[in-house]
């Protein structure tokens, strides 16, 4: 009878089975993942997790032990090395299986086997679910829940007003800036150009008839003013002092040949 003899024999006498399982968890440590059927995959997680918990105590006789079941040293060298260290604070639960659906030849159910700490992308998101878990009792009744609810709220509130900030900045700000520069462009080109060009234009008007008029009376008034000056020059209070101290020197002479005589 069969009591308690409940394993899968996979189809496969006893040596057959051992050296299948084998094979299986040399591909298991050298790849970190393999495709197999479920029917495999369980029987080779009984198989190769006492394996790994035997590489934690890294000694001769633990290495013998293994290499006995793997019979492959490559196998065994990644094992001690690599993977007990990474292993080393997990007790135990080393493998994890993905049902993949069923194979088209026979409609095996087919699966992936692969080391649990080697899956990073899978190990992140089970971190980030741990940390969103909020843990809410029974016993602190209402209280705990308003509690709870003005949390919430307070959060909803400070989220908008950075979300509002953040659209400031870039839109409203870049938006004010975009037309100031836009009418200093306008007024350069345009309004600028056309104040200087009738300045020009008054100056050029201004040189060849109104200058050259104003220029000739100029001289006229000149001449005018020479004239009147010249009759001015000849005064007669000059020639009077001129023909009267002759006179005076004259008389004094007579009267000193008065005198003599």
């Amino acid at each position: 009878m069969r009591h308690r003899k409940k394993f899968n024999h996979l189809g496969r006498k006893s040596a057959h089975r051992k050296e299948t399982l084998s094979s299986l968890a040399t591909a298991l440590i050298l790849n970190k993942r393999i495709s197999t059927t479920v029917a495999k995959a369980k029987a080779l997680r009984v198989y190769v997790e006492p394996l790994i918990t035997k590489s934690k105590d890294d000694s001769t006789h633990s290495r013998r032990t293994v290499f006995s079941y793997l019979k492959n040293k490559f196998a065994v060298s990644e094992l001690f090395r690599e993977i007990s260290q990474k292993v080393a604070d997990r007790p135990g639960g080393y493998t994890r299986i993905l049902k993949t659906g069923f194979r088209k030849g026979d409609a095996a159910e087919m699966c992936i086997i692969e080391l649990v700490d080697y899956n990073v992308g899978l190990l992140k998101t089970t971190e980030d679910t741990q940390q969103k878990r909020t843990r809410r009792g029974r016993r602190g009744g209402q209280k705990a829940q308003d509690e709870v609810k003005t949390e919430v709220k307070a959060k909803e509130e400070k989220k908008p007003v950075e979300e509002v900030k953040d659209e400031v900045k870039p839109e409203e700000v870049k938006t004010e800036e975009k037309p100031v520069e836009e009418t200093k462009d306008e007024v350069k080109p345009e309004e600028v150009k056309e104040d200087e060009k009738p300045v020009e234009e008054v100056k050029d008007e201004v040189k060849p008839e109104e200058v050259k008029e104003d220029e000739k009376p100029v001289e006229e008034v000149k001449d005018e003013v020479k004239e009147e000056e010249k009759p001015e020059e000849p005064t007669p209070a000059k020639e009077e002092p001129k023909t009267e101290e002759p006179k005076a020197e004259e008389k004094p002479e007579e009267d000193k040949d008065k005198t003599r005589e």
